[in-house]
């Protein structure tokens, strides 16, 4: 028996270091001081008269007896995690959960889904993110997130995908506007208003791009903002037509402000997903991904 020479702690400070990069973003993963992450690295060491980890100048790198006991730790972390599930006793479970979404989620059904987390585990932390599918992206690359919603493309496909569904685009103006045209206006004809609409890089805005482009349509006619709660207030003040994911502009169309226009040509659906490292998160963190889902559908 090993009783107290290795504890948990040292088991977890030793995986944080190595999935966020350094001792400094472990402990700020882990809630502590590098002095502390430094100080049971070192105590796991001692206990298992090994040299886990090379420390460079601001980096650090596995030793190959590091590289070949990490993923035992990993399992050790695992079955405990695994051991407080069995007994149903996820409260004991006081984690971090460093979360990244995209805007449209954190506008939309974020807090169901977090209140979903909470009644699952009422003692995980949730460290929000919200920012652009692409930043995003390479933050959960770089291990500084554990789990990302977010829309494709994705740069690896390395990681585990929870499908969250597709997430449809709608056009939209005020009664004013509708009045200019029609309910049922070809795009083309949309064109002689403002297009407004969100992030140029997203693959809706592409789309549009290259529609008008094929239709000789004035491009410049679109107007584009990185931030999808600016165009609600800019298309209720009648400032142009809006192509914008349909849920985000439900409760305005249901409240009758704002009116759907069945239009000739949309793009193509949102694809969400619920995105993490198998090979290194915790157990909860898949859960989570399930629990998304579940909040999605519940909409």
């Amino acid at each position: 028996m090993i009783k107290s020479q290795i504890t948990l702690k040292q088991l977890e400070a030793f995986v944080f270091v190595i999935d966020t990069g350094t001792f400094r973003a472990a402990a700020a993963a882990l809630g502590t001081t590098q002095p502390n992450i430094s100080a049971r690295i070192n105590a796991l060491e001692a206990a298992l008269n090994v040299s886990l980890l090379i420390r460079d100048a601001g980096s650090v790198r596995l030793t190959t007896p590091g590289e070949k006991l990490l993923k035992k730790t990993r399992e050790v972390l695992w079955a405990g995690e695994a051991l407080i599930e069995a007994a149903g006793q996820q409260g004991l479970i006081k984690e971090t959960l460093r979360l990244g979404v995209t805007e449209l989620v954190a506008c939309t059904w974020l807090q169901d889904f977090l209140r979903l987390i909470k009644e699952a585990y009422p003692k995980l932390r949730v460290q929000l993110e919200v920012d652009l599918s692409t930043s995003i992206d390479a933050r959960l690359m770089e291990g500084q997130l554990d789990l990302a919603l977010q829309t494709e493309p994705f740069q690896s496909t390395s990681f585990a995908s929870e499908a969250l569904g597709p997430e449809p685009y709608c056009w939209v103006a005020t009664s004013d506007l509708i009045k200019k045209t029609s309910r049922n206006a070809k795009v083309c004809d949309l064109f002689e208003f403002t297009i407004l609409t969100h992030a140029k890089h997203t693959l809706a805005c592409a789309d549009l791009h290259k529609f008008a482009t094929v239709n000789g349509l004035r491009r410049e006619q679109i107007v584009h903002s990185s931030a999808l709660s600016a165009c609600v207030p800019m298309v209720l003040e009648g400032l142009g037509v809006a192509l914008l994911p349909q849920r985000l502009v439900q409760p305005e169309i249901t409240a009758g402000v704002l009116h759907q226009i069945q239009a000739d040509w949309l793009p193509a659906p949102l694809s969400f997903f619920a995105r993490y490292a198998p090979t290194r998160a915790a157990r909860y963190v898949g859960h989570c991904a399930q629990l998304a889902k579940a909040a999605i559908e519940s909409r």
